[in-house]
C-alpha cells in the first residue's frame, strides 16, 4: 500500500498544496513549527477521519476558512482508489472512489498507517486508557466488524450509564431495561474482547521477535490483557457473553452504587510483559522503549497478515527519542518494506547512512519543496 499523491485545502497551516510521494522512506525536514507534523496529521486524518493530536475536527481548518479538504490516491494490489474527507462546521464527507459513504465505517481500512510518535514510547508506562486506544484504533483498521462493534459498544455504553444514574438519582425505577441494557453491552463487549484476544496473540508473536533481535537475544517479550472474563471463558465469544452477563448480575449493587458501568473492554488492559515481569513496573528505560518499539514494528506484519498489504508508516520526529542501536533497528526493519513518512529537523547520523535514495521535501512555514 502507498500513498502516491496528497492534496489539502485549508487544512491547518497548508492553504492549497499538492504533492507526489516516493514509494520509499520520504523525509519531511524544516524547523519546528514549521507543518511537519500537521502534513502527518493530514495522513492519518486522511486513513482514519479523525486527528491524532486533537478530538475538534474544527481545528484542522485553517484560520477563518470555512471548510478544509484532503484528498489521497492510494495504490494498492487491487489499483488505485482515490478518497477524500470534506470538513467543515456541519461535520465531515468522506468519499471512496467519489463515491460518498454512509458511515465512517465503510471509509476506514481504505488506507492503514501505523504512526510512531515519542508519545508513544509511553504506550509501556502510560494509562491504560492509552493502550485501550492503541489496539482500537489499530485493529479497527484490520477488521471493519471490530469497527462497528467498538462503534456500537460505546452508543449502548453511553446509553447504560445514563440509565444507571436515573436510577441511582430515583427518576427511573424499571430494572428490566438495565437487564436488556446489560444484555445489548454483553453482545458487542464479547465481541470485542474475542477479537482483541486473538489479535493480540498474533502481535504478540510479531513483537516478540523483534524484541529479541534488539535485545541480542537476552530478552523475552510477552502480553498479558487485563480482563474481568476469567481466563477459562476467553476460549471464544459465547462464553465471553455469558461470562459478561454474570459480571452485570453480580455487579449489579455496586453499579447502581457507583452509577457507571464497572465491567467490560472500555475497562480492560494490556500488559507487557520481560521475562515474566512487568515491564511497566520493574523495567528500566531502556527495556520500555525497546517494549514500545517491537510492538510498532510488529503491528506493520501484523496488518500486513491480517489485510494482504503493509501499512503506511509515519514517523514523527521519533528518531531524536531513540538511541543509535534502535535507530538503527527501526530503519533497518522498514527498509524497502513499507512506504515511511519521517520528519526530523536534520537528517544525520544513522539515518544518513542507513537509508537508501530517501525523497526529501522542505518544509517551511506551510510550503513544501522537494528536492531533486
Amino acid at each position: 500500500m502507498k500513498l502516491e499523491e496528497l492534496r489539502l485545502r485549508h487544512f491547518r497551516n497548508y492553504q492549497d498544496l499538492t504533492v507526489t510521494f516516493g514509494p520509499g522512506v520520504n523525509v519531511l525536514l524544516g524547523e519546528n513549527a514549521q507543518g511537519k507534523t500537521n502534513l502527518l496529521e493530514a495522513i492519518y486524518f486522511l486513513a482514519l477521519a479523525r486527528s491524532h493530536r486533537t478530538s475538534n475536527d474544527r481545528e484542522l481548518i485553517s484560520w477563518q476558512a470555512e471548510n478544509a479538504q484532503v484528498f489521497g490516491r492510494v495504490q494498492k494490489h487491487s489499483g488505485q482508489t482515490p478518497l477524500e474527507l470534506d470538513l467543515s462546521k456541519h461535520g465531515k464527507k468522506a468519499k471512496v472512489n467519489h463515491l460518498e459513504q454512509a458511515k465512517l465505517s465503510g471509509y476506514v481500512g481504505q488506507l492503514n498507517v501505523i504512526l510512531f510518535a515519542p508519545e508513544d514510547l509511553s504506550l509501556v508506562k502510560g494509562s491504560p486508557q492509552g493502550r485501550r486506544r492503541f489496539m482500537d484504533m489499530e485493529f479497527g483498521q484490520m477488521s471493519h466488524r471490530y469497527l462497528y462493534n467498538t462503534a456500537q459498544y460505546r452508543t449502548i455504553l453511553r446509553q447504560r450509564n445514563r440509565y444507571l444514574k436515573e436510577l441511582g438519582s430515583k427518576q427511573q425505577s424499571d430494572l428490566v431495561l438495565l437487564d436488556v441494557l446489560s444484555d445489548q453491552l454483553a453482545a458487542y463487549g464479547s465481541e470485542i474482547i474475542s477479537a482483541r484476544v486473538t489479535l493480540l496473540k498474533r502481535l504478540e508473536v510479531w513483537a516478540a521477535q523483534v524484541h529479541q533481535e534488539i535485545s541480542q537475544q537476552r530478552e523475552t517479550l510477552s502480553f498479558h490483557y487485563v480482563t474481568s472474563v476469567k481466563d477459562d471463558d476467553l476460549i471464544d465469544t459465547q462464553h465471553i457473553y455469558d461470562a459478561l452477563k454474570l459480571l452485570y448480575q453480580q455487579h449489579r449493587d455496586k453499579e447502581l452504587f457507583r452509577r457507571t458501568t464497572l465491567i467490560g473492554p472500555h475497562r480492560d488492559d494490556l500488559k507487557f510483559l520481560v521475562n515474566d515481569k512487568d515491564v511497566s513496573s520493574f523495567g528500566s528505560q531502556g527495556q520500555q522503549r525497546t517494549t514500545a518499539l517491537s510492538v510498532k514494528l510488529a503491528e506493520i506484519d501484523l496488518m500486513h497478515e491480517q489485510t494482504g498489504e503493509y501499512p503506511v508508516l509515519l514517523l514523527d520526529d521519533v528518531l531524536s527519542e531513540l538511541d543509535d542501536s534502535r535507530q538503527t533497528h527501526l530503519l533497518t526493519a522498514i527498509q524497502d518494506k513499507v512506504q515511511t513518512f519521517l520528519t526530523t529537523t536534520s537528517l544525520s547520523g544513522v539515518a544518513q547512512k542507513l537509508i537508501h535514495q530517501p525523497k526529501v521535501f522542505r518544509i517551511s512555514n506551510g510550503e513544501i519543496q522537494a528536492d531533486d
